[in-house]
């Protein structure tokens, strides 16, 4: 074989590999977004999805969100358990109707990645359930991967603002953002955005707020671009 037809040999064989590469990529990346207000309030399209888009394409992002203000995570994980007694036991209906979006979204599709965002606390927090927070939010985790199947999913945390470090009657504030960097440390598959500097500025009622325990206007904006942010670097840093 002389010179020329190696050279055409190795083209056409790095063409195939490269064809089939791709091929084995081909896939939609599935993005979950759920927890109570500010995770309710956020609106994916003003930055989240666009963000997702830029990088994957738009026929390659499916973003589901569901979810309810002042809910604790006993509404979505089904083996919550209380640290006193006579507290509410565990009500996942929000995670089932989550799970029920999330069915009919990937309904007939190939889900090539899954990112699981979570920006939920507050009330925990306020009703001094940080003591169980830890074991639930982990357990939420699992919960989901095993309903969906998977040992790959990857998981972002919106860290609590600082709004509630210094208010009286909300005992466990501290306690579960610091829960929630331990956890998004605890995994490369894990990762979690700071929010403390989103909740001070002008709202989206056109009133002034410091500290709030919601977001600003612009906060709900770069709160997006931030999740997915690290939603793209997750990805990115797990590849199959």
């Amino acid at each position: 074989m002389n010179v020329l037809k190696k050279r055409i040999l190795i083209v056409i064989l790095a063409t195939f590999s490269i064809s089939c590469s791709a091929e084995k990529q081909k896939g939609k990346h599935l993005f979950i977004l759920s927890g109570q207000s500010n995770m309710e309030l956020l609106r994916p399209k003003e930055s989240f999805t666009p963000e997702l888009i830029k990088k994957f394409g738009k026929k390659n992002v499916i973003v589901v969100q569901f979810a309810k203000g002042s809910q604790s995570i006993r509404k979505w994980y089904r083996d919550w358990e209380p640290a006193k007694e006579n507290e509410s036991k565990a009500e996942p209906y929000l995670y089932d109707s989550l799970m029920i979006k999330i069915k009919k979204a990937i309904r007939k599709k190939k889900i090539l990645t899954v990112t699981f965002i979570w920006m939920q606390g507050e009330r925990d927090a306020r009703k001094s359930r940080g003591a169980v927070y830890e074991k639930s939010l982990l357990g939420l985790y699992k919960q989901l991967s095993a309903d969906l199947g998977r040992k790959d999913i990857n998981f972002v945390i919106g860290r609590l603002s600082d709004c509630g470090i210094t208010k009286k009657g909300w005992p466990d504030w501290m306690q579960i953002r610091n829960i929630q960097v331990k956890v998004a440390e605890s995994n490369s598959r894990f990762g979690w955005i700071d929010t403390d500097d989103l909740n001070t500025g002008i709202n989206r009622k056109g009133k002034k707020i410091k500290d709030g325990i919601h977001m600003t206007a612009d906060g709900y904006v770069v709160m997006g671009e931030r999740f997915a942010h690290k939603a793209i670097e997750l990805i990115k840093n797990n590849k199959q």
